[in-house]
């Protein structure tokens, strides 16, 4: 009727290896540490990304709204992946052409969307 856990003075190196492998077993733990919101994130954690303008598109915004909003859409430079940017303010997207350079900047959600833009 043991705890099934080595006892005794030479088994640290047991117990810690258990403990690391076990940890992964914790939701929050798995959460935290496997990298995932780097991952997931087409900014990749920064908070600017340089691209290139591929070309315009109009989204339609969420319920019960209803609008076109006007953006553009980026081959980012730095992992080749495409995102559509919202363009902010009434005519600024005349200034911008396809190949153009642009920065853009995340809005605040790690890579979800913000309002009512879709």
């Amino acid at each position: 009727m043991g705890s099934h856990k080595p006892r005794g003075i030479l088994c640290g190196r047991k117990l810690k290896n258990k403990r690391r492998v076990n940890r992964w077993a914790d939701k929050d733990y798995r959460k935290s540490h496997s990298g995932r919101e780097f991952r997931s994130d087409p900014l990749g954690g920064s908070s600017h990304a340089s691209g290139i303008c591929v070309g315009r598109v109009g989204f339609e915004s969420k319920q019960p709204n209803s609008a076109l909003r006007k953006g553009v859409r980026v081959l980012l430079k730095k992992n080749n992946k495409k995102v559509a940017a919202f363009v902010p303010r009434d005519g600024c997207l005349n200034f911008i052409d396809e190949n153009d350079t642009v920065l853009i900047s995340g809005l605040g959600r790690s890579g979800r969307t913000v309002g009512d833009m879709p």
